[in-house]
């Protein structure tokens, strides 16, 4: 009877639960959409000019009679490559009051340069070459959140990447960068991300701030700020994110089960057909799958940059942009995530990697140790990125 017992209680632990979570959203959405002005819609907020806006409820906790909760606010757009999701942490007496906090959060963060780019206020113009390519962008940048912070007048975060942010524009309709700092006495983070990727380049530039001017002696402290850029021109990408996905699961799926060149060479030619006939594009999936594979499992550390090598001979030369201005780069790296959460066997696993120039590369670097008398393990090992050749005259980079 006692088992019996516990399983019900179980059960009706799991419908409270679930129930919070179903009124903390719908607190959630009343509340932004009283400040927003949208349309509640199918469980979202519909906006103008095509945004919609959508809320997960993640952790929910309590400490000290104060409600902690975790809000994930998830934006979509046509011209969005992927989703915006901008997790928020609230805490207030009672769910509903965190719940308007998180509201509160959001829109000072995410939503005023969002709301900026859509009536076009304020623009600053920030102009991209790379690659013999020019784009032109509008950023949107005004709001900083700040938890904990006293007696000091906000800093434009953005300012301290001034240079550095046209080096990860590429071909995008939208781009976003968040930047994230918190601290509390010797511990520190420090956090920028560019789509939700995160940039492991940048937080270099915050290190001298976050240790002199971020006082949390006493208390945690945090800083965040959003910036939206916008490209002028639509976008002209010839290709779509779903035949990338769909292309580059088929070969994986091809790659795991190659045992000698020919089956290569015939994986190779599926592929160009997988992607209608687009070489580049092929290309840059049967050349990137095997390295993120190698980056993601091997365990060493990698920078934010890619290395064209153009021409041939001395006449080569390596041409350093970043894997942000590269498309199909993250559509890949999600398809090789997807893959692995399937817990494949690691024989599979390891036929890929064993493709990639960055595992022969870390076995060279890890064997030519040994034999110097030294042990060397890959998290030792750091590159700046991958470097790569498509053998394409009219390839361009997307």
């Amino acid at each position: 009877m006692g088992i019996f017992k516990k399983k019900n209680n179980q059960k009706t632990e799991e419908v409270q639960t679930t129930d919070i979570r179903a009124d903390i959203k719908s607190t959630v959405l009343e509340s932004l959409n009283d400040k927003l002005k949208g349309t509640l819609y199918d469980d979202c907020i519909i906006m103008p000019k095509g945004f919609t806006i959508d809320v997960q409820v993640g952790r929910i906790e309590e400490s000290d009679g104060i409600k902690i909760l975790q809000t994930i606010f998830i934006v979509k757009h046509d011209d969005f490559d992927e989703p915006l999701i901008e997790p928020v942490d609230s805490q207030g007496k009672d769910e509903e009051e965190a719940a308007k906090m998180a509201v509160e959060i959001f829109c000072g963060g995410v939503w005023h340069p969002l709301d900026q780019s859509i009536s076009k206020k304020n623009p600053q113009h920030v102009p991209v070459d790379f690659l013999r390519q020019h784009y032109d962008f509008d950023m949107y940048c005004q709001s900083v959140v700040r938890i904990g912070v006293k007696d000091k007048p906000p800093t434009m975060l953005v300012n301290y990447l001034r240079t550095e942010i046209p080096k990860y524009l590429g071909s995008k309709k939208y781009y976003w960068l968040r930047i994230y700092l918190a601290k509390y006495k010797e511990k520190k983070i420090i956090e920028v991300r560019m789509n939700g990727s995160v940039l492991v380049e940048l937080p270099k530039y915050f290190e001298e701030y976050v240790e002199k001017e971020m006082f949390a002696e006493e208390t945690f402290v945090s800083e965040k700020q959003y910036a939206i850029f916008v490209q002028r021109e639509d976008d002209q990408c010839p290709f779509k994110k779903e035949l990338v996905m769909n292309a580059a699961k088929e070969t994986i799926s091809m790659m795991e089960k190659i045992n000698n060149h020919d089956e290569y060479v015939a994986m190779a030619d599926k592929l160009v057909e997988l992607v209608e006939g687009d070489k580049g594009l092929a290309g840059e999936i049967r050349v990137f799958i095997p390295e993120i594979f190698a980056k993601l499992t091997l365990g060493y550390r990698e920078g934010d940059s890619l290395f064209l090598l153009e021409g041939e001979g001395d006449e080569q030369q390596s041409i350093e942009f970043k894997k942000t201005q590269l498309r199909t780069y993250f559509y890949l790296q999600q398809a090789v995530l997807e893959y692995l959460s399937t817990n494949p066997s690691q024989e599979n696993v390891t036929r890929i990697v064993t493709n990639s120039v960055a595992f022969r590369e870390l076995k060279r670097a890890i064997d030519t140790a040994k034999e110097n008398g030294k042990e060397l393990k890959p998290s030792d090992l750091y590159v700046p990125g991958t470097s790569y050749k498509i053998g394409e005259s009219d390839y361009r980079v997307w």
